[in-house]
């Protein structure tokens, strides 16, 4: 299992996704499921995935196979001309790669199912955050689902629904995911550290700040130290239960 999110905000776009992946209690190993591909002045696009590792690398692998091949032969991902072009591409790709892979029926295709979470900006368009599906659709966040999360989301998903706001800064927003990732990781041993976070600006069209949290890390300690902390001391702040009188 795996957790992501990306968050998009009136200043740019913030991703953060954790790297653990598992097959069984005795077969833990860190894999990075976030991406990114710049072409300076032009696009920056980020792509974070969740599912079968194997069909998630694969169809990674293919984009970025085909995207070195001559444009007359496969559509690149770094040529299309918009980010709705870009999701349709990946998500494309994604449901080949899981009709090739699956060995027959619904069933089978389920066992190699994938999802990915997709931001960026192109020149000429504004950021654009999409959630791909494995069948291949994709829908697009907006003010009424202004973030996406794939994998483990329960647990992280109510801190994100009571505090985020579209003005808030990319400094708070990647407060706000680590606090969303603190509270996953200590209800979820299938995520785990590190973390990956990547920001970027809008109209920067560069890959902007990216940092790797892991439990050393003094500022991820402080957050999970605080946070702990901050809550102990609001329910001790609330007023206390007193039964109704029979």
């Amino acid at each position: 299992m795996t957790y992501c999110v990306g968050l998009l905000l009136d200043r740019g776009l913030v991703f953060m996704s954790d790297t653990r992946t598992n097959a069984g209690i005795d077969n833990i190993s860190v894999v990075t499921k976030l991406r990114t591909w710049s072409v300076p002045g032009d696009r920056f696009l980020c792509l974070m995935s969740a599912g079968n590792l194997a069909t998630t690398q694969s169809t990674v692998s293919l984009l970025e196979e085909r995207g070195l091949a001559p444009a007359e032969r496969k559509p690149s991902l770094l040529s299309q001309p918009s980010m709705f072009q870009t999701a349709k591409l990946i998500g494309e790709t994604l449901k080949e790669v899981i009709s090739y892979t699956a060995e027959a029926g619904q069933e089978a295709s389920s066992r190699f199912s994938g999802s990915f979470i997709l931001g960026g900006q192109i020149k000429g368009g504004r950021p654009r955050l999409f959630m791909i599906y494995p069948e291949g659709n994709f829908i697009e966040a907006g003010p009424d689902n202004p973030f996406f999360q794939i994998g483990e989301h329960k647990y992280g998903r109510p801190i994100l629904v009571r505090t985020y706001g579209p003005n808030m800064s990319l400094e708070d927003a990647a407060k706000l995911l680590l606090v969303s990732f603190d509270s996953t990781i200590k209800s979820n041993l299938s995520v785990g550290l590190p973390i990956d976070l990547q920001v970027y600006e809008t109209d920067s069209l560069v890959a902007g700040y990216r940092q790797r949290f892991d439990e050393r890390h003094p500022y991820y300690r402080q957050i999970s130290e605080g946070w702990s902390d901050s809550l102990k001391t609001a329910f001790d702040r609330l007023p206390p239960f007193v039964p109704d009188a029979a």
